[in-house]
């Protein structure tokens, strides 16, 4: 389990592939400030919630200088499934090895009815033009999430 991520910390490179299987690196946003955040399993109520908040927010993002990429550890497949079932703009990126996950800090120890197991930590990194950290945000709520950043980043 790596450390958290902090403001200031240089965020970590990535290249993962889409629902489509292209390759999307963090380095592709350079310039741009990108919301990355990271959610347990795609056509999940909590993660389609948190989807679906973003897609209907993104025009409020991008206009304010914010992309936005969801990663997961599902393979591009199921990715594409839930970008189509639930009519997704965002970006999705699979993880299916953790890597970045692990590097984002978000995968690790989470408690669920009394019983610890490893998982994804529901997470969200504002990462600015510079590619540092602005704000590291961990174990956020699925519902009412989106709104809060809007309100945190001042949009």
């Amino acid at each position: 389990m790596s450390a958290r991520l902090t403001p200031g910390d240089e965020a970590p490179a990535f290249t993962l592939p889409d629902a489509d299987g292209n390759e999307v690196s963090l380095a592709d946003h350079k310039g741009r400030k990108v919301i990355v955040y990271f959610y347990p399993a795609a056509l999940t109520p909590g993660c389609t919630k948190q989807a679906c908040d973003f897609t209907d927010n993104l025009d409020l993002l991008a206009g304010a200088g914010y992309d936005v990429i969801g990663i997961s550890p599902d393979a591009p497949e199921k990715l594409a499934k839930f970008r189509e079932k639930e009519n997704l703009k965002v970006t999705l990126l699979a993880d299916p090895d953790k890597k970045v996950l692990d590097a984002y800090g978000a995968f690790g120890e989470k408690k669920n009815y009394g019983k610890t197991y490893l998982g994804v930590i529901r997470s969200t990194i504002v990462v600015d033009e510079e590619g540092k950290v602005e704000h590291a945000l961990y174990n956020v709520r699925a519902t009412g999430h989106v709104a809060k950043i809007i309100k945190d980043l001042g949009i």
